[in-house]
């Protein structure tokens, strides 16, 4: 097993309202009391980020946001600094979810911006890319993998690359109930690990976790992180309910140890 550590992280998408998110926190603190081996993030909508952490905060469970605006402060209604986020108790932000991609429509130099305005925060980044069912049958999965790759990522250093995490979520398989088969999320991880090499260098490539997102459940967790190159999952749905989502970090754990 490579010493990279899985990474299991939760990503509760517009689900649950404050209270909800801190009942569902106070099951996970209990459940997953004895990980010591899987680095565990959970990403609740941005209102339920100041309570969720206060339960979390003597725990090891990270909170993470799903987004942030590549300014300190100003007049950008709705938005949410990096700072913010930060004091709120986020360690991680997700940045360039397919949602975000194509219902709002986020531009490859928006994402970029927002990839090193959180890493000059000290926010750890899970920066995701991944084609539309189109595009794979078209057979372009590469090619725009590469793209989001090269330009999401322009301009940051093998160091700065520390804090970074990469969650290759293929579009078609994102609550749809349809998985990339651990064949063809391996070869895609692998592809992606190649490109972390030529932007940076095979040593930085080799430690940087990448993550697999996608209708990951209890039912198919363990054989997809039991890839060479797969370092974990960035769960939807089967996040939001704690038993599902502490299956899969067992699974992850299971691995491990």
């Amino acid at each position: 097993m490579t010493e990279r550590r899985l990474i299991i992280g939760g990503n509760w998408k517009m689900h649950k309202t404050p209270s909800e998110g801190v009942h569902a926190a106070k099951a996970l603190r209990v459940k997953l009391i004895n990980v010591s081996t899987v680095d565990v993030v959970i990403c609740p909508p941005a209102t339920g980020l100041v309570p969720i952490h206060a339960i979390l905060r003597e725990s090891n469970i990270k909170i993470g946001a799903q987004n942030l605006y590549w300014e300190d402060e100003g007049a950008f209604t709705g938005e949410i600094s990096a700072p913010m986020l930060r004091d709120a108790g986020c360690d991680y932000v997700i940045v360039g979810h397919s949602e975000r991609r194509h219902v709002f429509g986020e531009s490859d130099d928006q994402l970029n911006k927002k990839v090193k305005k959180a890493m000059s925060a000290g926010l750890k980044v899970i920066f995701c890319v991944g084609e539309t069912l189109a595009e794979r049958n078209n057979g372009e999965m590469q090619t725009v993998v590469k793209k989001q790759i090269q330009l999401g990522l322009d301009g940051l250093t093998p160091a700065g690359s520390r804090d970074l995490v990469i969650a290759y979520e293929p579009v078609w398989a994102i609550g749809t109930g349809v998985t990339a088969s651990p064949t063809q999320a391996e070869e895609m991880h692998g592809f992606v690990r190649h490109l972390l090499a030529k932007q940076f260098d095979e040593t930085t490539a080799s430690q940087i976790q990448i993550q697999y997102g996608g209708s990951v459940k209890p039912a198919n967790a363990d054989e997809l992180l039991s890839q060479e190159n797969i370092d974990g999952a960035l769960v939807g749905g089967a996040s939001l309910d704690p038993e599902s989502f502490t299956a899969i970090v067992k699974a992850a754990e299971k691995i491990t140890n």
